[in-house]
């Protein structure tokens, strides 16, 4: 890849610094999608050595990581309960039509890579995809209480749980969310009935 062809890339990338997510981070800002990108990357890399996931090749489930949100850098960020399909569908498209414009070992390494991250049936989609989900619960878990929606309080508890079912560390760790998450409404006072 030739260094203008690698600074192109990046700076579409830099737009996730600045397109901004539903949510609010503890120091009181919106979340960007390069905040949500990070960390569940830094998931995948912390996940890596723990004994479920070492058959795994944890490299791509960070490269999915990484990538999964790109598209947002030209529609923006559109919380999960507001997004239609054809929002899916042209973000989607802008993103691939942007990725087909690659230096072709790219191209080709990353359209592989996402058609297995829609795909979902490799263990490594999964992960990702579980990752994906649970990041989002934690950071609304990090979030003060008083930036939520209504119905985000029955959301934090059921938002990727078919998606972890398929791994006993991964269900763990959403039940493990679930208890902060109803110790911040307890905290709070707020009657879920």
């Amino acid at each position: 890849m030739k260094p203008e062809q690698l600074l192109s890339i990046l700076h579409r990338a830099n737009d996730l610094k600045i397109q901004t997510r539903h949510n609010w981070t503890i120091g009181d800002r919106k979340e960007s999608v390069a905040d949500h990108s990070w960390r569940i990357a830094l998931m995948a890399m912390l996940l890596s050595d723990e004994e479920e996931f070492r058959s795994l090749d944890m490299n791509k489930v960070i490269r999915m990581c990484l990538i999964h949100d790109l598209g947002e850098a030209f529609t923006g960020d559109i919380p999960a309960f507001e997004k239609h399909e054809e929002d899916e569908i042209k973000e989607e498209q802008l993103f691939m039509s942007w990725v087909t414009t690659f230096p072709d070992e790219q191209k080709n390494s990353w359209l592989t890579l996402l058609e297995e991250m829609k795909a979902l049936q490799t263990k490594e989609a999964k992960v990702f995809k579980a990752l994906d989900k649970l990041e989002a619960v934690i950071s609304h878990d990090e979030a003060d209480i008083s930036t939520w929606l209504p119905l985000e309080y029955e959301l934090q508890f059921v938002y990727g749980n078919e998606n972890v079912q398929f791994s006993p560390y991964l269900k763990e760790l959403k039940a493990a969310i679930d208890i902060l998450t109803k110790e911040k409404i307890q905290n709070e006072n707020i009657d879920l009935k």
